[in-house]
């Protein structure tokens, strides 16, 4: 990596955790920490030979879920501190009920300025909520990027993919492979949706990893990839599809002292005159079913 990259994620680094302090009206230093941590963790997956590993990292800087997760978790217990409160009130005026001749009107205002509070708590609280909610909404809708896996998102594959379709001159062969993990459901039922997140990510390092310069992948959804292949003819690209199917089920996660295999079914088309994204996404997708239907972990294609 040059050294106007190591500069530009140091800065990339330092504003965003500048931005996340100056937003947080109670920042602590756990949360500078753990920024920190985040950031080491992904400066240390970047391939320094892919300029796209490069600017997976620099958006990755620039996701902002974690902050929303934080103000929501601040606003959460923000409100606890306040019910708190409140219940204290509640026992106090009960006590002093017992203690002393009950004096019904006086019982009635307090309880009526508890139950003022409370309803007051909750509103604002809502306020938070669907503040950060609509945050959330906007992010989804202008980031390229999947949260969780640092690969693009569905939406960008439909942006490039009408890019591509719309060039009627694209002097190379160009390819739509389709990735689907075999069995997610059952590990997510059996181990847990946190095992499954782990999965998700696993695979997404592999293809980052293996994959050339120009080569583009998608979180198409829930357990699928989408990937689109560069210069490569119907063989090699079957080639490359089969050894990613080879890194994948030779690997074993570990989850609680058990091994868990992990295995995916590909299928691959190839671009051709007229095509749109639907119909590109359809035949590859068709065939990955192909793969699936005739016993998962292996390869389809489908070129009509």
């Amino acid at each position: 990596m040059q050294k106007k990259d190591l500069k530009a994620l140091v800065e990339e680094i330092y504003e965003n955790l500048l931005e996340r302090i100056d937003a947080n009206e109670h920042a602590t230093k756990e949360q500078v920490i753990n920024y920190l941590k985040d950031a080491v963790d992904i400066v240390s997956n970047i391939d320094s030979t892919k300029i796209d590993s490069i600017e997976h990292a620099k958006e990755a800087f620039n996701n902002k879920y974690k902050e929303i997760v934080n103000q929501t978790l601040i606003s959460y217990e923000y409100t606890n501190e306040k019910f708190e409160q409140l219940t204290l009130q509640h026992e106090k005026v009960l006590s002093d009920c017992i203690n002393e001749q009950i004096d019904l009107p006086t019982l009635t205002s307090k309880f009526n300025e508890i139950q003022s509070h409370m309803t007051q708590e909750i509103e604002k609280a809502n306020e938070i909520i669907s503040e950060l909610t609509t945050k959330v909404k906007v992010l989804e809708e202008t980031t390229n990027l999947d949260a969780l896996t640092k690969v693009f998102n569905r939406r960008a594959l439909d942006s490039y993919l009408s890019d591509v379709c719309s060039n009627t001159s694209i002097p190379f062969n160009l390819h739509v492979l389709m990735l689907d993990i075999d069995n997610f459901k059952i590990i997510n039922d059996e181990y847990g949706h946190i095992t499954g997140d782990k999965i998700l990510i696993f695979i997404s390092n592999t293809l980052r990893k293996t994959l050339r310069d120009g080569d583009k992948i998608f979180r198409f959804g829930g357990e699928e990839f989408t990937i689109v292949l560069n210069r490569n003819t119907d063989e090699e690209c079957e080639l490359i599809a089969n050894r990613l199917l080879t890194l994948i089920s030779s690997n074993r996660l570990l989850y609680m002292g058990q091994k868990i295999s992990v295995t995916a079914s590909i299928g691959f088309t190839r671009l051709v005159k007229d095509d749109i994204p639907d119909s590109l996404l359809s035949r590859a997708d068709k065939a990955m079913y192909f793969s699936k239907h005739n016993g998962k972990n292996q390869v389809s294609k489908v070129f009509e």
